[in-house]
């Protein structure tokens, strides 16, 4: 019998869909992250690349760097995050979306919030 019964034919499997929606709360502990895939996956924990003490434009670079990783690993695209203005302190929430990879040579395009 074949020790991998249909496990691993050559390709990654890609454990969730294509991020669409982030959440992130400051906590004691640091700030934590919410995602929701286009699947309906939810995952979710501590952006461990970011200090406790974070302010939140750090929080937004630690979660965008993180995501940029994420698409790039598991989706071969790139992601960026549209942040909403939000009401609640200590809490910020965007929208996710691909962004097209720039050609060999070429600068990123620069985004604007809307």
């Amino acid at each position: 019998m074949n020790g991998h019964m249909g496990r691993d034919r050559g390709q990654k499997r890609i454990p969730f869909g294509l991020p669409k929606d982030i959440v992130l709360l400051a906590t004691p502990s640091g700030w934590r992250h919410s995602i929701t895939a286009t699947d309906g996956a939810l995952f979710c924990g501590r952006l461990s690349r970011v200090p406790v003490e974070a302010d939140a434009e750090q929080a937004k670079d630690g979660a965008a760097a993180m995501l940029l990783e994420l698409g790039r690993e598991f989706h071969g695209t790139a992601l960026e995050v549209m942040w909403e203005p939000t009401q609640l302190p200590g809490s910020l929430s965007g929208r996710i979306q691909q962004r097209p990879e720039p050609h060999a040579g070429e600068a990123a395009p620069h985004t604007t919030g809307r």
